[in-house]
């Protein structure tokens, strides 16, 4: 493709070790994918990043972390941005789409500790560690006497904490964990069933203004439909609830032959209130079975829960 090469395409990116292992990912299968193509990265700190001293929920929610991004997008000072999807916030900007999702890596959270093998067996009271308000409310339902502390930092900083002491245990993405060649500290990997995963969480998306013919024509050989179709469904699961960033959400496709499985839960932060449900259909009906998900568990009473988070009926 003589144009592609003509000039550089340029990834926005964050600056954590993570972001970088993505962006580069996504750099080498582009490279692979048309040969003599130049990519850069261009990385930058995103306000999500320079904020640690509080909960997301209060300094704007996980949109902080892509919000830098799309500004250098709408602005022409990068073609395409790579993003976690767990951190991509339901409703896109104007203008923007998503042109690829990668293949998803292993979904689940994962457990880790120094002196206790398995989430099980920890003691009562256990300080356990997670900046998600999706992580608490299961882990507090599943145990109502641990103590969930706020954990913020890049993977590093969470492990080094764990170390110290600070933490009996703590909770991460095993997606992010893998990446970085950090898998041998896992010491159990929680099921969905227990602790069903974030929209998006292992999907790594790659987003570009939706005028940019170029830019959606190199990713398109990126894209894995699988991971586009979970994320459809999980998506508009999402955004039919329009939770806040202090809502616990959680949401997870599966797809199996040409069946999706769709897993949803909204619960309360203290885990003693819990709306979860399950369906499944045909693949190409992806976002009607997320919003068929969402209205079944706003019937069932997680809208009255929604309000007392967020202060607004949906």
């Amino acid at each position: 493709m003589a144009s592609s090469a003509a000039a550089p395409l340029r990834i926005a990116t964050r600056q954590s070790k993570l972001a970088l292992w993505q962006a580069e990912h996504v750099a080498s299968r582009l490279r692979e994918a048309h040969p003599g193509l130049e990519v850069v990265l261009v990385p930058m700190t995103t306000q999500g990043d320079r904020v640690l001293d509080r909960a997301l929920a209060e300094v704007g929610g996980k949109g902080l972390f892509v919000k830098e991004l799309e500004i250098a997008l709408a602005s022409n000072r990068a073609d395409i941005a790579v993003h976690s999807m767990k951190d991509v916030p339901s409703e896109l900007p104007d203008g923007m789409m998503l042109c690829a999702l990668l293949t998803r890596a292993d979904p689940r959270d994962a457990f880790l500790s120094l002196r206790h093998p398995s989430f099980d067996s920890l003691p009562t009271g256990a300080r356990v560690g997670t900046s998600s308000p999706r992580r608490q409310s299961q882990l507090k339902a599943l145990r109502p006497d641990i103590e969930t502390l706020m954990l913020r930092g890049n993977v590093d900083t969470r492990l080094r904490k764990l170390a110290e002491g600070l933490y009996d245990a703590v909770v991460l993405a095993s997606a992010g964990l893998t990446r970085l060649g950090l898998a041998s500290h896992i010491t159990e990997l929680l099921a969905v069933e227990r602790s069903i995963p974030a929209v998006g969480q292992g999907i790594v998306g790659i987003e570009c203004r939706t005028a940019d013919s170029r830019s959606r024509e190199l990713t398109r050989p990126l894209n894995d439909r699988a991971a586009e179709l979970c994320i459809t469904a999980e998506r508009a699961f999402a955004r039919r609830l329009e939770g806040s960033c202090q809502s616990p959400i959680a949401g997870y496709a599966d797809l199996v032959d040409n069946t999706l499985t769709l897993r949803g839960l909204v619960g309360s932060m203290t885990g003693d209130r819990q709306f979860r449900g399950q369906v499944a259909g045909q693949a190409e009906n992806a976002a009607a079975l997320g919003l068929e998900l969402a209205d079944q568990l706003l019937r069932n009473g997680a809208d009255r829960l929604l309000e007392e988070t967020r202060g607004v009926r949906p």
